[in-house]
Parts: C-alpha cells; sequence; structure tokens
C-alpha cells in the first residue's frame, strides 16, 4: 500500500470509529471512490488496534478500575469495580454472537448500497430519539441490564454506516442517558468489541501465513490512535452543550450523494 493510502484511511478510521458516522462505512467507501484496491482485512485491524489504544489512554482511569474489577471477580469479591467490568463484559456479547453468525455464514456486506440506506436511516434514528430523551441518568446509573441494550444497539454496528458509536450513543440516550454519559459508555465498548475482532482476523491470518506485524500496519496503527484521540476529546467536549445533530445532517448527506451515485452511475 502506498504512504498517503495508510496515513489516509488511518486518519479517517480514527476519526469516524468516534464520530457517530461510521468507521466501516467509510473504510468500505474510501478505496472504491479512490480506485484503490481494498485494504483488506489485517489493514482494517490495524487501524481499529490503534483506536483501541486512543481509548486506552484517554480514558486510563477507568481502564484502572476495569483492571481493578476484573481481580476482585477472579478472587470472588463483588465490588463497584467488578460490577463495572462485569457490565462492559456482558454488553459485549450481542456483537460477539451476531459477528461470529455473520462470520460463519460468509455473509457480505460491503457494498455501498447497504452504507448509504444505514447512514440514512439510523441517522433518522438517532435524531429523533437524541432530541425526544430526557438526560436524567449518568455514568453511575449504567445498570447490567442498560449495559446489556447498548450492547445490543453496537451488534447492530456489524451492519456498515450504521456506526458503533452512533448506535451506542443512540441506545444510551433512548434509555435517558446524559450525552456525554452515552459517548463514555460506548468508547469504553469498543474495547473489548475491538479486541475480539482483532483477535479473531489475526488467528486467520497466522493460519495463511501472512505476517501480523509490517511498517505499514504500525504506521495504521499509530495515525489512528493519534486521531482516534482528537475524535474521543472532540466529542466529549462537544456533547458537553450540543447535540448529536450535525452528525444526523452529514449521514443524510453522505446516504443521500451515495444513492444519487448509484442512480446515475
Amino acid at each position: 500500500m502506498l504512504l498517503e493510502q495508510i496515513f489516509l484511511l488511518a486518519i479517517i478510521q480514527g476519526l469516524t470509529e468516534f464520530l457517530p458516522i461510521s468507521s466501516s462505512g467509510h473504510l468500505i467507501l474510501l478505496p472504491q471512490f479512490m480506485g484503490w484496491e481494498d485494504q483488506g482485512l489485517i489493514m482494517d485491524v490495524a487501524v481499529h488496534v490503534g483506536t483501541l489504544g486512543a481509548v486506552l489512554f484517554y480514558f486510563w482511569r477507568e481502564v484502572i478500575q476495569l483492571t481493578i474489577g476484573f481481580f476482585n471477580l477472579v478472587t470472588g469479591r463483588f465490588t463497584k469495580q467488578a460490577r463495572f467490568f462485569l457490565n462492559l463484559s456482558l454488553a459485549t456479547v450481542p456483537a460477539v454472537i451476531l459477528g461470529s453468525l455473520i462470520s460463519y455464514f460468509g455473509l457480505e456486506l460491503r457494498s455501498i448500497g447497504l452504507v448509504a440506506s444505514t447512514s440514512i436511516f439510523f441517522g433518522i434514528l438517532m435524531y429523533i430519539i437524541d432530541q425526544r430523551s430526557p438526560q436524567i441518568n449518568t455514568f453511575k446509573e449504567m445498570t447490567l441490564g442498560r449495559g446489556f441494550l447498548v450492547g445490543c444497539a453496537q451488534a447492530l454496528a456489524l451492519i456498515p454506516g450504521t456506526s458503533r458509536s452512533g448506535a451506542c450513543m443512540t441506545m444510551g440516550r433512548l434509555l435517558g442517558f446524559e450525552r456525554r454519559d452515552a459517548a463514555r459508555f460506548s468508547f469504553l465498548l469498543s474495547m473489548p468489541a475491538i479486541i475480539a475482532a482483532a483477535t479473531h482476523t489475526g488467528i486467520k491470518v497466522v493460519q495463511s501465513g501472512e505476517s501480523l506485524i509490517t511498517h505499514e500496519l504500525l504506521i495504521g496503527i499509530g495515525v489512528s490512535l493519534m486521531s482516534g484521540l482528537v475524535a474521543i476529546h472532540f466529542m466529549m467536549r462537544w456533547l458537553q452543550k450540543s447535540s448529536l445533530t450535525p452528525f444526523v445532517i452529514y449521514r443524510l448527506f453522505l446516504g443521500g450523494a451515495l444513492l444519487l451515485w448509484i442512480a446515475f452511475a
């Protein structure tokens, strides 16, 4: 891959992973519109690993609490940290199950038409829920049941164009959470999801005899990490006083433009 291709892919992944506009959708669209070969799953996973690093850096305090919670569970102590860890783990289950089914049946979900349709549909849904739902719950009110529902929404993001962060934030808002806290849980929930996807793809790569460590992949990881940090910081600041409406407008514009392109191509 060309260096500029890696940089652009990594920047877009880092930004769109945390902005509610679908990272997978943009990673599908970019090579098609730029005339590049599809970057493949290995590079997709590499840039996702970079965004995982961004979450680890930005939410390092929460990561420490999750680590404590894991060891508390192992030793049989059900502390608030253990509950936090269990909440995030349980919320990951729906995406793991649906992802396994998609992989098992070999479903192809990388078409422009699908990205256009889901961008529009879930954009409208995000707007309605964000505008009509109250902001009455904070991060402390994230129970196991509520976390699981957010996890079910995350599973839908396996359909390109849906947006993992967008689906999670929309469900969080439907449950009455403040925008920043809905985003916070969404970003933390990306950690086990990315780890699971990277592990699954990494096993397949090793079995195929390909190398998991190349300088192209390392560049992709580093650039997506930096752009991911920028996106997380922006979203957490933006949601202090503003809504998700600008991202809805972008999704509608993108989906409409793609449908026109399909119609007249």
